[in-house]
C-alpha cells in the first residue's frame, strides 16, 4: 500500500494503489474505462495527464469534504505534482491543519513526493496539533530534514497514529531520535525512515515507541558499533520488547555489527523479521554467525539454545528459480541453510519443538551435518555428546525420520565414537569393586560355613567321648558285678556249719 515507499514498483500510481473514497473512485475508474474504448493514436503521456487532473480533483473534492467532516471522507492523497499542493499558500496549510485536526472521520492522510517542504510543514503543524481519528500518515520524499520533524512535534505527542513514512527525507540520526522521543507514549506500530541518511541508532534520549513493532531502516548509513548498541539492545532485548521486524537492507553494516546484532538476539523471543541485505561489509564471518544465531552445530545443547523466533532472516537474496547465478558463492549456501532453520521456527510456532526438530533435522541426518559443520567450522564430535544410555531411542528416531542407510551411518559412527571415550581406569576399578563386593560376600559365607563345620566336628568328638566313657563304664559295671559275684560265693562257703549248729540248737 501507500506505506511501502521501498517497493521497486514504487512510482506515482503505484504510491496510491488504495483506492480513494466516494466519486474520487468512481471518476478514476471512468477515465479507465474511456482510456480502454479510446482511439489508438491515445499516447500514454495523455493518459497520465489526465489521470493526474482526476486525482487533483478528487483531492480538492475531498478537501472540502474534510472541511464539513464528511463521515465518508476518511482518506486524503495528493502529491507535490498537483497544482492546488503546489501552489497552496502558508495560510492554506495551516487551515488544512487545523480541518484535519478537527476532523474525526479521517484516517490515512498521504502527502508525499514534494508535497511538503520544512518550510511547509511547520504552518501545517501550526494547524495540525492534534487527531483522534488519523491512523496512518504517509509522508515520504518531501525533502524534509531535522526542521521538519521538530515542527511535527506536539502533532506526534497528540494522536492515535499506528503508522508513519516518513522515507526518503534528510532527516539524520538526530531526526530519528527526535521521532523516537515525540512518539514514545504513542500507539505506533509501524515506523519507516528508509532513506534518511541516518547514521546510528544510539538513542539520545533513551526512549522509544511503547508499541513498535515493525520499524523500516534501510537504505541508511547505518554502522553498527559499541555506540549503538545500547539503542539495539532497548529496541530487541527485555520483557517490554514489542519489535517484530526490524529492516536494515543496503546499510553499511560489517561482521562487527553482525555480532552485535546476534548477541542481542540470542535471547530475543519478539523479532520474527530481519533484513540485512546488501550490506556489502558482510563477509562469510557474519554470514557464519547468523547461521549460528539460528542453528548453532557446536553441541546439541547450543542447538536447542539457538534462536528460535526468527521466521525471516535474510542477507543475501537467492535466485527464485533455484539456479545459483554463480557456482561457488558460499553466502548462498549460509542463506539457504538460514532459510531451513526459519522455517522451522515458522512451522513448529513453539520454541522447544523447533530446538528439537532442528536437532533432528541437522544432527541426525550426516549429509546435512557434514554440510553445516563445514560452514560453521566445526568438527564432528556428535556421539561423544550423547548418553550411551540414550542411544537406543537416538537410533529409534533415525530410522523414523532418515531411513534406513542413516540408521547404518549412526551405527558405524555411534560405536568408533563410543570406543574413543571408554574409560579404562573408571572400567577397572569398576570391576575391582565388582570382585571385591563378591570376595567380602564369599568370605562371610566361608566364616558361616568354618563356624557350622567346627560345630559339627565338635558334635562328632562328644559323641565319640560319649561312646568311649559309655563303653567304659559299661566295662566297669560288668567287673563290678563279677567282683560281687564272686565275693558272694566266699562269703556263702565259709558260714555254712555255723550255720548248720544254729539250726539243731
Amino acid at each position: 500500500g501507500k506505506m511501502d515507499s521501498d517497493s521497486d514498483d514504487n512510482d506515482g500510481s503505484s504510491s496510491e494503489a488504495a483506492s480513494l473514497s466516494g466519486s474520487g473512485s468512481e471518476s478514476e475508474a471512468s477515465l479507465h474505462e474511456s482510456n480502454s474504448s479510446s482511439n489508438d493514436d491515445d499516447s500514454v503521456e495523455q493518459f497520465n495527464v489526465n489521470l493526474q487532473r482526476v486525482r487533483e480533483n478528487e483531492f480538492n473534492v475531498n478537501l472540502q469534504r474534510i472541511k464539513v467532516n464528511d463521515p465518508e471522507a476518511t482518506e486524503l492523497a495528493g502529491n507535490g505534482h498537483y497544482n492546488c499542493i503546489e501552489y497552496m499558500t502558508d495560510e492554506g496549510w495551516e487551515q488544512l491543519g487545523r480541518d484535519i485536526s478537527n476532523n474525526t472521520h479521517l484516517k490515512d492522510v498521504y502527502l508525499y513526493e514534494g508535497a511538503m517542504n520544512d518550510h511547509k510543514m511547520s504552518f501545517f503543524c501550526r494547524g495540525l496539533t492534534r487527531s483522534n481519528s488519523i491512523q496512518l500518515m504517509a509522508l515520504y520524499e518531501n525533502n524534509l530534514s531535522i526542521a521538519g520533524v521538530r515542527s511535527m512535534v506536539p502533532f506526534l505527542q497528540k494522536n492515535n497514529l499506528k503508522g508513519l513514512n516518513i522515507s526518503d527525507n534528510d532527516i539524520l540520526s538526530e531526526g530519528l531520535n527526535l521521532l523516537f522521543q515525540a512518539l514514545s507514549d504513542s500507539p505506533i506500530e509501524d515506523l519507516r525512515v528508509s532513506n534518511c541518511s541516518i547514521e546510528s541508532i544510539a538513542l539520545a534520549s533513551g526512549r522509544l515507541p511503547r508499541n513498535l513493532k515493525h520499524l523500516h531502516l534501510d537504505g541508511n548509513n547505518i554502522k553498527i558499533n559499541a555506540d549503538g548498541r545500547n539503542g539495539l539492545a532497548k529496541l530487541l532485548q527485555g520483557g517490554h520488547s514489542t519489535l517484530k521486524g526490524l529492516w536494515l537492507s543496503n546499510n553499511m553494516i560489517d561482521n562487527e555489527g553482525v555480532a552485535i546484532l546476534v548477541d542481542i538476539l540470542r535471547s530475543n523471543t519478539t523479532l520474527t523479521t530481519l533484513a540485512l541485505e546488501h550490506n556489502n561489509d558482510i563477509t562469510y564471518d557474519g554470514e557464519m554467525l547468523l547461521l549460528k544465531l539460528v542453528n548453532n552445530l557446536s553441541s546439541i545443547k547450543a542447538t536447542l539454545q539457538s534462536n528460535h523466533t526468527l521466521t525471516n532472516l535474510t542477507m543475501k537474496e537467492i535466485n527464485p528459480y533455484g539456479e545459483y547465478p554463480y557456482q561457488n558463492d558460499l553466502s548462498e549456501e549460509f542463506q539457504m541453510n538460514i532459510n531451513v532453520a526459519t522455517q522451522i521456527n515458522a512451522n513448529e510456532g513453539n520454541l522447544v519443538a523447533a530446538g528439537r526438530e532442528k536437532v533432528v533435522v541437522s544432527h541426525l541426518d550426516s549429509q546435512i551435518r557434514l554440510e553445516l559443520y563445514c560452514l560453521q567450522d566445526l568438527d564432528d564430535s556428535l556421539y561423544s555428546q550423547i548418553d550411551p544410555l540414550h542411544l537406543p531411542e537416538i537410533f529409534s528416531l533415525i530410522w523414523h525420520r532418515h531411513g534406513h542407510e542413516e540408521l547404518y551411518v549412526a551405527l558405524s559412527s555411534s560405536i568408533m565414537s563410543l570406543f574413543s571415550t571408554v574409560d579404562r581406569k573408571k572400567c577397572i576399578r569398576q570391576q575391582r569393586e565388582y570382585h571385591a563386593a563378591h570376595v567380602a560376600e564369599h568370605r562371610s559365607k566361608m566364616e558361616e560355613l568354618d563356624a557350622e563345620l567346627a560345630a559339627e566336628e565338635r558334635e562328632e568328638v562328644l559323641e565319640e567321648e560319649i561312646a568311649y566313657h559309655t563303653a567304659k563304664l559299661e566295662n566297669l559295671q560288668a567287673v563290678l558285678a563279677e567282683v560281687k559275684r564272686t565275693k558272694g560265693d566266699e562269703m556263702g562257703v565259709g558260714s555254712g556249719p555255723h550255720s548248720n549248729k544254729r539250726r539243731r540248737n
